[in-house]
């Protein structure tokens, strides 16, 4: 077979969301937007709400619709872009809740869904999503007569515990809001691991569920292991893959492996990836291409029909350091290629 298998640990899931819970001094829900991380939020979401999860996040309503098909009545389903043109129907029939971002959204919600739920999403200083101060302040006691289930923001640097950024915007949140009769939330995974005086009511773990930094003790939840299609030996001075980018000065032998970018092992990652067979370590030679990769599998006293890149040796945060990019990215962009084999749950 030479479809790589990506094997996915809901119970590891599971773990981490409890770990998480139990260090947050509120209420803690569940981030499953890009479906989920890439992981397949039907299946991810589930047993998060068997598991006590009553709250998720989503980014956009189309999303909160697939999942409320999945979770059935009950879950409270908050959507993060708020009420965007069009949604009306998504949000009333799905019963969504839009976390609204701007008077605009505010007005169009009341006017098109009078009496349905909705939250309030502030920019605390990130300059992404949220009303800013001033336009809080015009608008606040005409969204508290509306009672949100929720005010939420969104800490810019919690992946950075040290960092100013932290305290300026736990400190504008709190005056944004101190004093409002609504449950409020600032932390998703880095703000939890921040303490209590981030916690508020609500937290929304996203990432640390599924295995990544800034919660460096969650377990790991995704296994890939490709396999091997070829073994050859290259002599000194032959080349490997394209642009003859890779060179041997010695007698190598090389494995050719069943995956590329196009399962989402990110070209740029080459030059410093490596995968393990069994216990040793292999280096990738050569440039990632679209389906293939070259390891060199010379230290092996035979070839190995497969090999690991992402699992017990290697996370999600590993692989995402020699890409120069986060763990969040290498997650999403896992292919649909793989073979997805769930465990637990």
């Amino acid at each position: 077979m030479a479809q790589a298998e990506l094997n996915i640990d809901l119970d590891a899931i599971v773990g981490n969301w409890r770990a998480l819970d139990r260090q947050n001094t509120g209420k803690t829900a569940a981030v499953v937007k890009a479906d989920a991380y890439g992981l397949d939020a039907a299946r991810v979401a589930p047993v998060l709400a068997r598991a006590g999860a009553r709250r998720f996040f989503v980014a956009i309503a189309e999303e909160g619709v697939a999942l409320r098909r999945v979770l059935g009545p009950g879950p409270e389903i908050c959507v993060f872009s708020g009420h965007m043109a069009g949604d009306a129907a998504l949000l009333r029939d799905a019963d969504l809740v839009p976390m609204l971002n701007s008077i605009d959204q505010m007005l169009r919600h009341v006017e098109a869904l009078p009496g349905h739920p909705l939250g309030i999403q502030l920019d605390s200083g990130m300059n992404r999503l949220g009303m800013e101060t001033a336009e809080w302040a015009a608008l606040r006691d005409i969204a508290m007569a509306q009672r949100p289930r929720l005010v939420m923001s969104h800490l810019a640097c919690s992946d950075e515990p040290d960092h100013a950024m932290n305290p300026d915007q736990c400190a504008a949140f709190r005056e944004m809001t101190d004093g409002l009769d609504a449950p409020r939330s600032l932390a998703a995974t880095g703000g939890i691991l921040l303490g209590p005086d981030y916690h508020f009511d609500l937290a929304r773990p996203g990432i640390g569920l599924y295995g990544g930094l800034p919660f460096i003790d969650a377990r790991p939840v995704v296994y890939l292991d490709i396999p091997v299609i070829q073994v050859r030996d290259v002599a000194p001075g032959e080349s490997v893959g394209y642009g003859n980018s890779w060179i041997a000065r010695k007698p190598t032998r090389v494995a050719t492996i069943s995956a590329g970018y196009a399962d989402g092992v990110l070209r740029a990652m080459g030059p410093e990836a490596h995968v393990y067979a069994g216990e040793t370590r292999c280096k990738v030679l050569g440039r990632i291409s679209m389906d293939l990769i070259a390891v060199d599998v010379t230290a092996l006293a035979a070839p190995p029909e497969q090999v690991e890149l992402l699992g017990r040796h290697q996370s999600i945060d590993t692989l995402a350091d020699w890409a120069g990019t986060i763990g969040y990215e290498i997650l999403t962009s896992l292919g649909a290629r793989y073979a997805r084999r769930y465990h637990g749950g």
